[in-house]
């Protein structure tokens, strides 16, 4: 495997599915902008898709894929075994936990939505939206399952580009908005489900080489089963922590009009990076370095860890800096246009400006978890996640009233700086980690690296700024130009200062 190409190949596929949510999201923002048929469907929407992200952004992946390994090296027919007891067992726990939140969902929506209990209209069409959105979850799940087997065979291609589905039917359903008034947010609702159905149809087909779903009611229950879904909850909660963070910042918003939009906006433009520098990696190396560590191949361990965390700071940083000096910049390019009004634009992006604190600190936190699930360890990284969001909670509970909803992205960033460092702490603690001997140089090579960029990127948006204001028509295309060149500029300077060695390309791991 190699860590670079077989990211760039995922970090593709990624991309695209990302660039398409910002057209969707573009497209919600032109129609619905920040007001409360937004809110109610971003309420809707927040549920199956944080669950797409905790289940198909890594998450089912650090229990699975360790477990399926060690089956592979057995043999293809006892992880097809235990591919098909897992896959029939998450059918029937998802069915029995879909049918029952649709029967108990107004309860449901209460929990995940207690500030709409005083606008009792709003309320209603939350309940409504969410029944219609949350079968998407039974069908996500078990796309998810077939991702984790395609990418513990290294095939990363397919199970990136899945999610790319979801975005072009809503983006379809969008470009009849029109035509659907009103109703729109209810059409939007019933394809986020169907989308989840074709993604899960579209994955059968390139997983049918290693293995078809056989659905029955007879499982072994063997100690491997047993061992995959006691790791299961943990890793969920471990791995999807900074999702999780996002949904307690959502339920704590709604109790503020408008502040699910924002919050909703600004988390749109920083997962592009997330997804890349920590999501992307952490996924990719899990494989192989579940792999080495059954054959305890030290010096390959060291290898692809070193490199991954490098990696993930050289992609991480720049994004971050850039977010934080351009926020409301990028904001307005991105979605300052239609119902979307420069309140909006301000609001979402202050909640951007400090959520951009901590986006090396969640790639940081994807990274350092995989050193733990690759053997097989979800409790310690679980326990930590469990304090982070203990501490979210607490912050943005004691400050909201005196703050509002721009307290949700502080506390999610420094509780996400404190599960990152916590976790380095315990792998170099328990000898699972070690950093190389050149690894602190190239640090430095990547800061000189980004503090030239930077020092670019300030002068081309003050250069530009006259194009970047919310009246200019062209401020979307400026902003995409500066980003390009900008990031060219990078790559140039880290080859230069080799920072980014273009021999790494190269490197099998």
């Amino acid at each position: 495997m190699n860590i670079i190409k077989s990211t760039g190949t995922f970090s593709f596929f990624v991309l695209i599915s990302r660039v398409l949510g910002y057209v969707r999201d573009f497209f919600i923002a032109l129609y619905l902008g920040s007001g409360p048929l937004a809110d109610a469907f971003f309420v809707a929407f927040r549920i199956p898709n944080t669950f797409r992200r905790l289940f198909s952004e890594g998450t089912f992946n650090a229990a699975f894929v360790p477990s399926y390994t060690s089956e592979l090296i057995k043999g293809k027919d006892k992880a097809k075994e235990f591919a098909n007891s897992v896959f029939n067992l998450l059918v029937f726990f998802l069915l029995v936990t879909t049918i029952l939140i649709e029967i108990f969902m107004p309860g449901f929506v209460k929990i995940i939505a207690p500030g709409f209990s005083d606008d009792k209209e709003k309320m209603q069409l939350a309940i409504n939206l969410t029944r219609l959105t949350f079968p998407f979850l039974l069908f996500i799940c078990l796309a998810s399952f077939l991702s984790a087997i395609l990418n513990s065979h290294n095939k990363f291609a397919a199970a990136a580009a899945a999610p790319i589905i979801l975005n072009i039917l809503l983006i379809l359903c969008l470009i009849f908005a029109n035509k659907f008034g009103d109703t729109l947010v209810y059409y939007l609702s019933y394809t986020v489900s169907i989308a989840g159905l074709v993604q899960f149809i579209f994955l059968i087909f390139f997983v049918r080489k290693f293995y078809l779903p056989n659905f029955n009611l007879k499982i072994k229950m063997n100690d491997n089963i047993k061992l995959f879904f006691k790791k299961l909850l943990p890793s969920i909660f471990a791995s999807g922590v900074t999702q999780i963070n996002i949904l307690v910042g959502t339920i704590i918003a709604s109790f503020q009009a408008s502040a699910v939009s924002y919050l909703y906006y600004a988390d749109r433009i920083y997962q592009i990076n997330l997804a890349i520098a920590g999501i992307a990696i952490g996924t990719v190396i899990l494989p192989n370095l579940s792999k080495y560590v059954q054959t305890e191949d030290k010096l390959k361990i060291s290898e692809i860890q070193n490199k991954a965390l490098e990696l993930s700071l050289f992609l991480s940083l720049p994004a971050s800096f850039a977010l934080i000096v351009a926020s409301e910049e990028i904001t307005s390019s991105l979605f300052g246009y239609g119902s979307f009004d420069i309140e909006s634009v301000k609001n979402s992006a202050r909640a951007l400006f400090y959520f951009s604190f901590g986006l090396p600190a969640f790639s940081l936190i994807k990274i350092f978890s995989s050193f733990l699930f690759a053997r097989n360890d979800t409790n310690t990284p679980f326990k930590i996640s469990l304090l982070s969001v203990t501490v979210n909670i607490f912050i943005s509970v004691i400050f909201f009233n005196e703050i509002g909803f721009i307290i949700i992205p502080i506390a999610t960033t420094i509780s996400s700086w404190l599960n990152g460092i916590i976790l380095m702490i315990i792998v170099i603690n328990k000898g699972y980690f070690k950093f190389s001997s050149n690894f602190h140089f190239s640090m430095l090579k990547i800061l000189f690296s980004n503090f030239i960029t930077l020092s670019i990127f300030i002068y081309l948006i003050k250069f530009f700024s006259e194009y970047l204001t919310y009246e200019n028509n062209y401020k979307f295309l400026c902003i995409i130009i500066l980003v390009i060149i900008t990031f060219v500029i990078y790559i140039l300077i880290s080859i230069v200062t080799k920072a980014f060695k273009l021999s790494d390309i190269k490197i099998k791991y």
